[in-house]
């Protein structure tokens, strides 16, 4: 927030929720709640994303709209970037193309040849969700987040095992017999107006390693490494990297002596030293805290106990303010 409000991209015109708090629920439904030291805003990247679209046609940014990039090659020292319209050529290239992209694949990616087994569900909702409230709530195979966006709505997510998926014959149906045995759950999904005719689905959703860099093309935001949806930020992260790239990027241009390896090379130490430990910390707690009965009620009876250390596990996984 304080970066976004700084540059002049704070979304306020959308009155975005303020998230100061934390409720967690095990699979049977057993609760704690805890602060936000840091806080958030609430928006959804439907909104987010063409606010931010309009500042950058103001700032002059040209757009290739309706067009995708179907392959990028580094040839003596510069990019070829092909489209099915036409060839762009450029001295660098960022590739912000999500958490999975055709584009993996095609640059040989390592995380892309690994299957995951998870899968991610998304709906907007109009319930009775507190404004200021982030929750938490596990299930067998999988957790479910809430929390409030613009325009009194709410986003609804759940990452569950593919297994889950396949037992059963539709996702509502695997949502009636897996999500409603946690009765906070039962009751979203019951008592809610749902927006969407169909949730949005995304499988594969990989929490492997990847790389700042590959193949001299700077990644940011998910295209560097995703964090597990549990711990939150994943926007603020991938904005924090986008930030430290483009600074990184001003300094070099400004003094005329451009050096892309030199840029490479900063710009993974400082990616790094900022997000790795935040990521490797996130796939412990979701591996070993989270989609069980037994693990779920263990990280409740810890976050009811130990707060202590639940709320260094938050301070650990959510970052500073930049």
């Amino acid at each position: 927030m304080p970066f976004l409000q700084q540059e002049g991209l704070y979304p306020d015109s959308f009155n975005p929720a303020q998230i100061s708090e934390f409720l967690l629920s095990s699979v049977r439904g057993k609760t704690i709640k805890l602060q936000l030291d840091l806080g958030g805003f609430g928006i959804s990247r439907y909104a987010f994303d063409h606010f931010l679209y309009e500042k950058a046609k103001q700032a002059g940014v040209g757009f290739l709209l309706n067009t995708e990039v179907d392959a990028i090659a580094f040839k003596n020292d510069e990019f070829e970037i092909k489209t099915s319209e036409q060839e762009v050529r450029s001295s660098i290239v960022i590739g912000a193309f999500g958490k999975r992209s055709k584009l993996d694949a095609q640059l040989n990616r390592h995380f892309f040849k690994k299957r995951s087994p998870y899968v991610g569900v998304k709906y907007h909702i109009r319930t009775q969700h507190p404004a200021n409230m982030i929750a938490l709530h596990n299930f067998r195979g999988g957790y479910c987040g809430i929390s409030n966006i613009e325009d009194n709505k709410t986003n609804l997510c759940y990452l569950t095992h593919r297994d889950n998926v396949k037992k059963f014959k539709s996702i509502r149906e695997m949502e009636e017999h897996i999500l409603f045995e946690n009765p906070l759950l039962k009751n979203i999904f019951t008592e809610s107006d749902f927006i969407f005719e169909k949730p949005e689905v995304i499988n594969e959703i990989s929490f492997e390693t990847k790389e700042p860099v590959w193949n001299h093309i700077l990644m940011t935001g998910d295209a560097a490494g995703m964090i597990t949806p549990l711990c939150g930020n994943g926007m603020a992260m991938a904005i924090h990297s986008a930030k430290i790239l483009s600074d990184l990027l001003r300094v070099h241009i400004d003094k005329h002596d451009f050096d892309l390896q030199q840029v490479e090379h900063e710009y993974t130490q400082t990616w790094n030293k900022t997000f790795a430990n935040r990521l490797w910390i996130g796939r412990q707690i979701q591996n070993k805290l989270f989609g069980s009965e037994f693990t779920s009620n263990l990280a409740v009876r810890l976050a009811i106990y130990a707060k202590p250390i639940a709320q260094a596990i938050i301070e650990n996984t959510h970052g500073e303010a930049f």
